[in-house]
């Protein structure tokens, strides 16, 4: 038997979900003609209320930093509240270079009260966040279908899927969202491109003896960028990206000596740091698919592009793809969701975008890996330079707030 559908949806993570949502929260697509397809999929039930121990506190070792252009597309499509005492405002963001000091020489800072705004985004709890975007989907009459994907076709007119459990659906629409390893993106023959950086990121989260004073601190060092990120309670998520042996050596450490060597690498910069947590690691990779676009069928997130995470905007990326593919098919009405001249236009404006994040995140990481004595120089002297150049240090708050650059109109 066969079923239709509207858009079908491939992937259950965030950006999955909130692509679904936000094509019924704009009234695209009526309740009940959206799917969400993938395998072991958790049930609205499975999720709607939080099992773990203190709010305030129990974070998720994963988090994300979202811009304000993300926190209004969850809030469009409903998803912003349930993140109640799951979120942390943060107001200033420090960066500085492993030869320079921290707010002195060889350093950038920048602070919201720049831009008359409360803050500069949100640190979210990874685990919250994935709850709080299913609960919306399935409020928003989002169909959830636990089954993975045998085979596809796409024709001018339609696409359809055969599933593991027996079943065929039709769509006008596909929207692959399942992430780096996206299988459907293979189904679809879209090939990808980039390197690995040979470096693995550690994340944690960690006490420090100085507050952080709602402040994002990173500092590069010529093994890879260090980040602490602001949490509740005087915590820190910290994301430490090295080359895969130090990284390696990093987490065969005991606890004392792991902490040890943090302090150092932040410069002591919130004094003596303490894990709080176990280590977590992923390897880390630039990947960006040729083409985001086939007939009836179309790339968002991870699927089409993953970035090295030293400014956090992985999945600020992924949702700023749904939103301007939702407003890229509302110019065609109801009924055109997979006409091929409007998905064409979603490839230029958001491939042409992404690509230039990830050259100038490249760019950034392979310019602050180098230990040269002239680049160091070269380095501080530009961040000095920002510093005192107020049009330009404008420019990337907006950038790091999420206000500047590609957002579609109805995240104004």
């Amino acid at each position: 038997m066969s079923r239709e559908f509207d858009v079908l949806v491939i992937g259950a993570g965030v950006t999955a979900m909130t692509v679904a949502t936000v094509l019924i929260a704009r009234k695209l697509v009526s309740p009940g003609r959206v799917a969400v397809v993938a395998e072991s999929i958790a049930a609205p039930s499975a999720v709607s209320v939080y099992a773990g121990g203190d709010l305030r506190t129990d974070w998720d070792t994963r988090v994300f930093a979202l811009s304000r252009s993300s926190q209004r597309l969850l809030e469009v499509c409903g998803a912003w509240h349930a993140l109640a005492g799951r979120t942390f405002a943060y107001e200033r963001m420090c960066v500085w270079d492993a030869r320079g000091e921290a707010e002195g020489e060889g350093s950038l800072t920048f602070d919201c009260a720049e831009l008359n705004e409360p803050n500069l985004g949100f640190i979210v709890e990874g685990r919250a966040l994935q709850r709080a975007a299913t609960l919306a989907a399935a409020a928003a009459g989002v169909i959830f279908i636990d089954a993975q994907i045998l085979d596809l076709a796409t024709t001018e007119a339609d696409v359809r899927v055969r599933l593991t459990d027996g079943r065929d659906m039709r769509g006008q629409l596909l929207i692959a969202a399942d992430g780096t390893e996206s299988r459907t993106r293979d189904m679809l023959r879209i090939e990808t491109a980039g390197h690995t950086y040979n470096q693995d990121a550690l994340v944690a989260h960690v006490r420090t003896a100085r507050s952080h004073r709602n402040t994002a601190w990173q500092r590069f060092l010529n093994t890879g960028p260090l980040a602490f990120l602001p949490l509740p309670d005087g915590l820190s998520s910290i994301v430490w990206s090295a080359d895969r042996l130090e990284a390696a050596r990093l987490r065969a450490l005991d606890t004392a000596a792991f902490n040890e060597a943090l302090t150092l690498a932040s410069d002591g910069v919130l004094g003596k740091c303490e894990i709080a947590t176990p280590i977590a690691s992923f390897p880390l990779k630039l990947q960006y698919a040729l083409d985001y676009v086939r007939p009836r069928a179309v790339l968002v997130g991870d699927a089409a592009h993953v970035v090295h995470p030293l400014a956090g905007q992985g999945l600020n990326l992924g949702l700023l793809d749904c939103a301007s593919l939702v407003e890229i098919l509302s110019e065609g009405g109801a009924g055109c969701f997979g006409e091929q001249k409007l998905l064409r236009r979603y490839e230029r404006r958001r491939r042409s975008e992404n690509l230039v994040t990830a050259a100038a995140l490249d760019g950034l990481e392979r310019l602050f890996a180098s230990d040269n004595e002239l680049l160091s120089r070269l380095r501080m002297s530009g961040l000095a330079a920002v510093s005192r150049v107020p049009f330009l240090k404008r420019q990337l708050t907006e950038r790091a707030l999420g206000i500047g650059g590609d957002t579609p109109a109805f995240l104004d």
